[in-house]
């Protein structure tokens, strides 16, 4: 139980975040959180991995402002964003540190530094910034003072959206800079007037920095953006549009290494009676001719990466509770499975193209950097050096239950040690957000082992809509979130609570986000469970979706409520209140935009008037997912003290510090 004794121990945990790859191929850095000293923050620094695997990782940065984005520079050195050596209020800037020597200052914008990105062939990087609109550089920091001095922070919208998850977007927007670091000159301006555009963009440089690729949000309607794939000339700020469907955006482009093609992800939007196509669009960057690629509609493709030779194409893709790396060979089409198992990211192709560097984790791992074989097929990953490892403190099963309707319904099941007949433990049904989502992966965030380490089985079922299962599978919930996703819910726990190592008279449900709304439908369908954890949840849907940072996406799915009610009214949880009799915690967090909190307190609310046993725990300083340290903390401690109460008759013990 090394690790997960306690939040404390657990919190002490390295987590490796981010990976760079040099040009060569010759070294390999990652971004890894440590907890500060005072216990009140994870900072990130950034460390030397060996991709040989033969030598400890050793660390490069010691700041306790955070460097982050870490890339390499034709010259062989490392490039980051940081606020390091800056007052408390000062905007991240660009960092460059020499194979040799101290890391100094390269690049500052009155908006600060976001993003980084680099050609392989030449000095020009690209950075992504913000400005007030209509400013320049000097402009723009005369402007931000003047707000400042006036303690003025309001923002004049006039076009959606107007925040995103956890924040505020404006009064400054984003903007792309391209400089040349060794030549002194002024960065140029290559987005003036981008409006909301770059939001959330993702961008990429030729090798020779003649063109940045970069996804470009246009309003069609107000309300409903979707992203063109653009490329910019870094020299004459020219832009030309290589990706436009109405239809469709594009996004996450990646560029070959001999400069001639990219390739992007192109996501087909989700309509009233179908969920979206996820597939890759590759173009030509000579004739700007494209063509679809992995267009089968069971496969969700993300983050493409060229092989050395351009012959060939990495992907990411869900597959029955995993995350592998594919390889799509362009000429004839063929799609292979590199990785036999595991949930990947931040996949890098070595020069040579004999291998590929990435972050490997899992439900039972977290993220580690691992090499592979780039020409393997169900390979095995050679991990490599670095802080962070943790073995968990229980077992990992593989369960398949069959639904009413005869889909195999998958999930995992965590396991405490000595869980037996004799010993049966107390169930936990923990259900994914998303809800298009899969639990396949290692969570910081929700860790079903804190669970696990105090005797508690965890089930983690990927029912109706979860994504790595075909189409069909989220064409069973699509607009009927309490249908099909609720009833392989309750066959999997069935089938789960039948077993002997399991105690079926103390079972809970909890989940966050669209897991909080089937929480919450669970309370209003079902008495089988002792107690529910809804955190984050959807409550009354007419209510959240005109609510929600961005209410043209689930408007697709639902239809506006003025013209098609049909849905709120049959799959709203709120409906349900009066049959809900279980004992309800209810989490959530003020600045959460994606489910604002106006629908925990409702939810909080109608629970408190029609009687239901029923707690609040509120955070005035969180957004969707509780993040600082101490927040974080109590979060579990509640939650710890909730389920001792109601699954084991303990005295509700309240958390020492609320």
């Amino acid at each position: 139980m090394t690790g997960f004794a306690s939040f404390d121990d657990f919190l002490a945990h390295p987590r490796i975040t981010d990976l760079a790859l040099s040009h060569d191929g010759t070294r390999l850095v990652a971004t890894i959180s440590v907890l500060r000293d005072d216990g009140d923050k994870l900072v990130d620094s950034l460390w030397e991995i060996d991709p040989s695997g033969a030598v400890d990782a050793a660390r490069l940065t010691r700041s306790d402002k955070d460097e982050t984005g870490p890339c390499f520079h034709p010259d062989g050195s490392l490039l980051f964003v940081s606020a390091r050596d800056a007052d408390d209020d000062s905007p991240a800037a660009l960092w460059r540190l020499p194979a040799v020597g101290e890391a100094e200052r390269a690049l500052t914008r009155p908006g600060g530094v976001a993003q980084v990105a680099v050609a392989r062939d030449d000095d020009i990087v690209v950075v992504a910034t913000s400005a007030l609109p209509g400013s320049d550089v000097e402009s723009d920091e005369k402007r931000r003072t003047a707000r400042k001095q006036a303690k003025v922070a309001a923002v004049l919208h006039e076009s959606t959206p107007v925040r995103f998850w956890d924040h505020d977007l404006g009064p400054d927007e984003p903007r792309l800079h391209a400089t040349t670091l060794g030549s002194g000159a002024a960065p140029v301006d290559l987005t003036p007037v981008p409006h909301r555009a770059l939001d959330e963009a993702s961008c990429t440089l030729t090798p020779d920095g003649s063109t940045v690729l970069t996804s470009w949000a246009v309003f069609d309607e107000p309300g409903f953006p979707r992203a063109r794939l653009l490329a910019i000339d870094t020299a004459s700020r020219d832009q030309r549009v290589l990706a436009d469907d109405p239809d469709a955006s594009f996004g996450a482009p990646a560029v070959s290494r001999d400069g001639r093609k990219v390739v992007c992800v192109r996501e087909q939007d989700a309509t009233y009676e179908s969920a979206p196509l996820v597939s890759l669009w590759l173009v030509d960057l000579q004739t700007g001719e494209g063509r679809e690629l992995v267009s089968d509609p069971d496969v969700w493709p993300g983050s493409p990466a060229f092989s050395a030779d351009g012959s060939s194409i990495f992907f990411l893709a869900d597959e029955l509770g995993h995350r592998p790396v594919f390889r799509l060979e362009l000429a004839s089409g063929a799609v292979t499975r590199v990785t036999a198992s595991g949930h990947y990211a931040a996949v890098h192709v070595a020069p040579d193209g004999m291998a590929l560097y990435a972050l490997r984790d899992a439900v039972d791992s977290p993220p580690r950097p691992v090499r592979l074989d780039a020409a393997a097929t169900d390979g095995v990953a050679v991990e490599l050096r670095a802080p962070g490892a943790a073995a968990v403190p229980g077992t990992l099963e593989d369960v398949v239950v069959t639904a009413t309707d005869g889909t195999a319904v998958r999930s995992w099941l965590a396991l405490p040690e000595g869980a037996s007949a004799a010993s049966p433990a107390p169930l936990l049904l923990w259900i994914h957000g998303g809800p298009l989502s899969s639990w396949n992966g290692w969570s910081w965030r929700w860790n079903p082992w804190l669970m696990v380490a105090r005797g508690y089985a965890v089930l983690l079922p990927d029912p109706a809509l979860s994504t790595g299962y075909g189409a069909d599978m989220i064409r069973r919930g699509w607009g009927e979130w309490g249908g099909a996703p609720f009833t392989d819910l309750m066959t999997v726990t069935d089938a789960v609570a039948d077993r002997r190592d399991i105690d079926e008279t103390r079972t809970a449900a909890m989940g966050g986000s669209y897991g909080g709304y089937l929480a919450n439908w669970v309370a209003g369908h079902t008495d089988r469970f002792r107690c529910i954890v809804t955190h984050a949840s959807l409550w009354a849907l007419d209510q959240f979706q005109g609510t929600t940072d961005i209410p043209g996406y689930w408007v697709k799915e639902w239809g506006l409520l003025a013209d098609r009610p049909e849905r709120y009214a049959q799959w709203s949880p709120h409906h349900s209140l009066g049959k809900i009799t279980t004992p309800m915690l209810v989490i959530h967090g003020d600045k959460d935009y994606r489910v604002p909190v106006s629908e925990a307190l409702r939810l909080w609310w109608d629970l408190q008037r029609a009687g239901v046993e029923s707690s609040y725990l509120y955070f005035p300083d969180e957004g969707h997912w509780i993040l600082k340290p101490g927040n974080a903390r109590v979060w579990y401690e509640t939650v710890w003290s909730w389920l001792g109460t109601h699954l084991h008759g303990e005295a509700w013990r309240r958390p020492e510090l609320l």
